[in-house]
């Protein structure tokens, strides 16, 4: 199907609308309140095209669009969406805090290893670095959304309402951001270690000897183990220094699922601390994850973008949390796109699916961890249309061995990316409890927000074009997944209406984090759709060679033939090539096929004119 994000957003939305408004009252339902993640995701849906695309803002009820409001008829008209939001999101902030401040609970989304064992209340309540991502995003988002609304609202009830809810989002923000700041992790392992061996073969793909690969691990990574070593900001224990500082040791960065255990508070001033709370002791172990780095990089790219700059949505504290998160974002973004591309001439990234160095987890989905960051990458430099061309070729290869673009066989172990989708141990969670797990079934919506986004930043005309059809087989994919009947119609995620012998899902079938994931790639659709068309070059040429000639056709028509009456047809008709030839050399330089279509019509036009006064036939 195509992709029209302006619709689809649309049919979205009013589907969210619909599911969650009665008679204009906001239900969580019987599964709100037990995942901060699940409701950042489903406040997300509404929030981030809102906050991110002009045409569908609700901030300011003089400006919003009539299909908008629509689309949220279920929510009021356009002067009570925004004081409906308002509500909504102090209600999460509320639902979502503790005396000891914000609280980010993985909730129902925790899943005990051993479906025997029922997880604990204190486990269900640790904060996952999923939520602290999430926050972030909703936060400024929300922080955005208020800065415009509370200049267009009089009522004193409702500026003392916003307020409220500015500085509570505030307080969460900078929460999240702490929890973020404590997750991050670097593991050092020795070369003959089993996870030391997994590295080395990842690395090596049978090409390059276990010497080879770490006299290659030094070189590429010297001035990086040197910065980790002696950054201060990144409060790492001496001990992992010190084990850093040996080159004959490899190692591993980015973020755990949750604060990792002995992770020392972040200081902060005393306002911001008092308002924060308490900081959780952390129980992960000092792991990372690709999973949760690439959530946690999807999160804190937000902090930096021109939105959050140009509203100045950051505090003092925040502004110098931002900085440090920055410092672990490259850090983590450098190196996993150092390791996906290690060696030039046989990526370990084009080896699917990827294998996890510690618990050699083997997945298509952990290779499309590893792409969307090096997509991060991608997305803040310049690249080769010879890398982007081999990245395009891992996208489509991952549809394919995903069963999106290709037919499934009975009992296809790949269906299991959908149903019940990745299972990845937490490794720390039993120190609380039953072993906990986190399970991600949206790989069909990860691939295609890469896949639209790497469209964005394609260059060349040939991957472009390949990258669209991608993503339209993947949208088509995800389009029949949509809920047809019950709870959550036009939602996500009926995954038996494209497997019908996959197995049964236990929980509700609305899934917010699809459905928000889905919502993030029309998101990225749009900004993409934004953006100027590939100038080719040799559609300049030929549009400026037409240009020239319909130009110099047109003045010998005007010369030789008399000047037609004012309001005749062949003075309309003239008008109408000087308007087509105007508007061409103007859009030459940004859309010669554009430019070139318009002077093939006017050549066209005033060939029907020469054929007219006979001069056609001359000749003949």
């Amino acid at each position: 199907m195509l992709i029209k994000p302006r619709q689809l957003l649309l049919e979205i939305w009013q589907a969210v609308a619909r599911h969650s408004f009665n008679e204009g009252e906001w239900s969580w339902g019987a599964w709100g309140g037990l995942s901060s993640v699940a409701d950042a995701e489903r406040l997300l849906c509404l929030l981030y095209p809102a906050t991110e695309i002009a045409a569908f803002r609700l901030d300011d009820p003089d400006t919003t669009r009539l299909d908008v409001e629509r689309a949220l008829r279920s929510a009021g008209d356009c002067a009570e969406i925004p004081l409906r939001l308002v509500e909504i999101l102090g209600d999460f902030m509320e639902k979502h805090r503790s005396e000891d401040g914000p609280t980010f609970a993985g909730g129902h989304y925790f899943t005990p290893e051993d479906p025997e064992q029922e997880l604990g209340e204190e486990q269900r309540e640790v904060g996952v670095v999923d939520s602290y991502s999430m926050s972030v995003s909703l936060c400024l988002a929300t922080l955005g959304f208020l800065q415009v609304y509370r200049g267009r609202t009089l009522r004193a009830s409702t500026l003392t309402r916003v307020d409220r809810l500015r500085d509570d989002t505030s307080a969460r923000l900078t929460a999240a951001m702490v929890g973020l700041l404590r997750s991050f992790t670097v593991d050092v392992v020795d070369v003959s270690s089993p996870q030391g061996q997994a590295l080395t073969r990842l690395l090596g793909r049978g090409r390059l000897s276990d010497r080879q690969v770490l006299q290659r691990f030094r070189d590429r990574f010297k001035s990086m183990r040197a910065l980790i070593t002696e950054s201060v900001t990144l409060g790492l224990d001496a001990d992992i220094c010190d084990q850093l500082r040996d080159e004959n040791r490899l190692f591993e960065c980015g973020w755990a699922w949750s604060v990792v255990e002995n992770a020392p508070e972040i200081e902060l001033e005393p306002t911001a601390a008092q308002r924060v709370g308490r900081q959780p002791r952390g129980v992960a172990r000092p792991v990372p994850y690709l999973y949760f780095t690439a959530v946690a990089l999807d999160g804190i790219i937000d902090v930096f973008s021109e939105r959050t700059l140009v509203l100045g949505l950051l505090n003092a504290e925040q502004q110098r949390l931002a900085e440090a998160l920055r410092l672990r974002w490259e850090i983590a973004q450098q190196y996993w796109s150092a390791i996906a591309r290690f060696d030039d001439d046989a990526w370990p990234l084009e080896d699917l699916p990827w294998r996890t160095t510690l618990q050699q987890l083997e997945s298509e989905y952990f290779s499309l961890c590893v792409t969307s960051i090096l997509v991060h990458d991608l997305m803040r430099r310049r690249t080769t249309d010879h890398y982007l061309t081999r990245i395009v070729g891992i996208l489509e290869r991952l549809a394919e061995r995903g069963r999106i673009t290709s037919g499934a066989t009975r009992d296809d172990p790949a269906v299991c990316l959908h149903n019940s989708g990745v299972t990845m141990p937490l490794l720390g969670s039993e120190k609380l409890g039953p072993a906990m797990t986190w399970k991600r079934n949206d790989f069909s919506a990860q691939l295609l927000k890469r896949t639209v986004q790497l469209c964005g930043l394609s260059r060349n005309v040939g991957s472009q074009e390949r990258l669209i059809r991608l993503a339209e087989s993947i949208l088509d994919h995800l389009w029949h997944r949509r809920i047809s009947d019950g709870e959550g119609v036009g939602l996500w995620d009926d995954v038996h209406a494209v497997y019908p012998e996959s197995p049964g899902r236990q929980g509700p079938m609305l899934s917010w984090s699809l459905t928000e994931r889905v919502t993030e790639c029309m998101v990225a659709a749009h900004a993409f759709y934004d953006q100027e068309p590939i100038r080719s070059t040799e559609l300049s040429v030929l549009a400026r060679a037409a240009i020239s000639e319909a130009s110099h056709l047109f003045g010998k028509e005007l010369m030789q033939q008399p000047a037609p009456a004012p309001k005749s047809p062949l003075s309309v008709e003239n008008r109408r090539i000087e308007a087509d030839l105007c508007r061409a050399r103007q859009l030459v330089d940004k859309q010669p096929g554009s430019a070139y279509a318009l002077a093939l019509g006017a050549l066209s036009r005033l060939d029907a004119l020469a054929r007219a006064h006979g001069n056609g036939f001359q000749g003949v």
